[in-house]
């Protein structure tokens, strides 16, 4: 079987315009095979000289009517005996931001040569940017354009015979990409004061075999005698060994705000979006630490994984966050509760907000009540604009700026930290004043 292209630059042109003809993207397509345009004109052709042979009387008239009828009699019964399948290719079906993702259908037809006219609904969340209509397939390429799980398609394909007799509209089912946010540029990875019982890179307050010297002590009778302290040693009389730290790995919780979006009025940055890429940024931190990250999602419904170390937990922290977008609610009840087994004891937890909605300071008087001590990365969300010469609207945002500030008093007026975070710089700006001493303890 060969397939033939058909208009291939038509068809670009309708598929970037959105075209969803045959049908809307809604509805099903038509069901069974159809006269195309070619058997259209025949049949217009012979109509009007059968009813001009019977307007006129003339005869040779109806030699008119007799080349495309027999031409229709001779294409018809085989073309409507075709069959039409269809399979559909995605590479990749994860992928981040900016990424492409080529979708490639694949027809196979029993009736010989055909040619293929797609029409491409293109959904929110990635960009079309071109179709190729080649032998036997059509190839769409896209643009991720935001994160989250988007839909491409559904795709209509109108499937002519060779001779355009009969056309079949066969409707390629949307298939699903999963689009990773870019997670920003974070490197510092603040360690609370207490940390579990777990082999980590971080030095604790215990002591055990760790490369950090925090002493010496008296070697004891049967103890291997490993890096003698010298001058220790001589001054004391007696055999002194180095006391170094044990290394514990911390347990981090990144919980993300998506109680709603606030969109900068200037620059047009999603608050959503640049929590999640920042929160995304400081999970992949702590993991190249080797420390468990775990992730807590509020909005329409409470996500929730536990800490996890690795790559794997990378991936898995982002998967579970890509259905915020599809969470956001004002009606659900109880979402200011985060799950017990989502936030261990002695874990650190970063709760990232743009502090627009007041429902995520029942979440942080939650962990508070809990004897947690978060630590708030505000994210900023931009000031509403006000039209000049506005009394009123000057003095609703006057309002809106002292509730703010007020949120903020009251949060670190409760022992919580707040860093704000300034999109377009790197996040260990914004962590940089936890580095003076370990959260939840005294300065170093």
């Amino acid at each position: 079987m060969s397939v033939a292209g058909h208009r291939p630059d038509a068809a670009v042109v309708r598929a970037l315009e959105g075209r969803t003809e045959p049908s809307r993207p809604g509805s099903a397509p038509p069901s069974g095979p159809r006269l195309g345009e070619r058997p259209m004109r025949l049949l217009t052709v012979a109509v009007v000289a059968l009813g001009a042979a019977l307007l006129t009387g003339q005869a040779w008239l109806l030699a008119l009517a007799a080349g495309p009828l027999v031409l229709l009699a001779l294409a018809l019964p085989r073309a409507f005996a075709t069959r039409v399948e269809t399979a559909v290719t995605v590479e990749p079906r994860r992928c981040f931001e900016g990424d492409t993702v080529t979708v490639r259908i694949s027809v196979a037809h029993d009736g010989g040569d055909v040619r293929l006219d797609p029409g491409v609904t293109v959904g929110p969340g990635v960009r079309l940017d071109g179709v190729a209509v080649g032998a036997s397939t059509v190839t769409l390429r896209h643009t991720a354009l935001l994160w989250g799980r988007w839909t491409l398609g559904p795709v209509d394909l109108d499937v002519y015979d060779a001779g355009g007799t009969v056309r079949r509209t066969v409707r390629v089912d949307p298939v699903e990409v999963s689009v990773f946010p870019h997670a920003a540029h974070a490197s510092f990875t603040p360690i609370p004061v207490r940390l579990p019982q777990r082999l980590g890179e971080h030095a604790s307050a215990q002591h055990g075999e760790g490369v950090e010297v925090i002493g010496v002590r008296a070697w004891e009778p049967g103890e291997r005698q490993r890096r003698i302290h010298w001058p220790s040693t001589t001054r004391r009389g007696s055999v002194q060994l180095y006391r170094f730290a044990a290394e514990r790995a911390a347990d981090t919780v990144m919980l993300i705000d998506a109680f709603g979006d606030v969109v900068d009025p200037v620059t047009g940055v999603s608050s959503l979006d640049e929590t999640v890429r920042a929160a995304t940024g400081l999970a992949r931190a702590y993991l190249r630490t080797h420390d468990r990250v775990g992730v807590v999602s509020t909005g329409g419904t409470t996500r929730w994984l536990q800490p996890g170390t690795g790559d794997a937990a990378f991936y898995r922290i982002v998967e579970s966050i890509l259905d915020v977008r599809r969470d956001r609610s004002f009606q659900a009840a109880g979402l200011e509760r985060v799950p017990p087994p989502a936030l261990p004891e002695g874990a650190l937890g970063y709760v990232f907000t743009p502090l627009s909605d007041a429902r995520i300071l029942k979440v942080l008087r939650d962990l508070q009540g809990r004897g947690r001590r978060p630590v708030v990365v505000e994210i900023p969300s931009g000031d509403p604009t006000v039209e000049p010469g506005d009394v009123a609207g000057e003095l609703g945002l006057r309002l809106w700026r002292a509730e703010r500030d007020a949120m903020r008093f009251a949060l670190r007026d409760s022992g919580v930290p707040v860093l704000r975070h300034v999109v377009g710089e790197p996040l260990d700006l914004a962590l940089a004043p936890l580095l003076a001493g370990r959260v939840g303890g005294r300065p170093r």
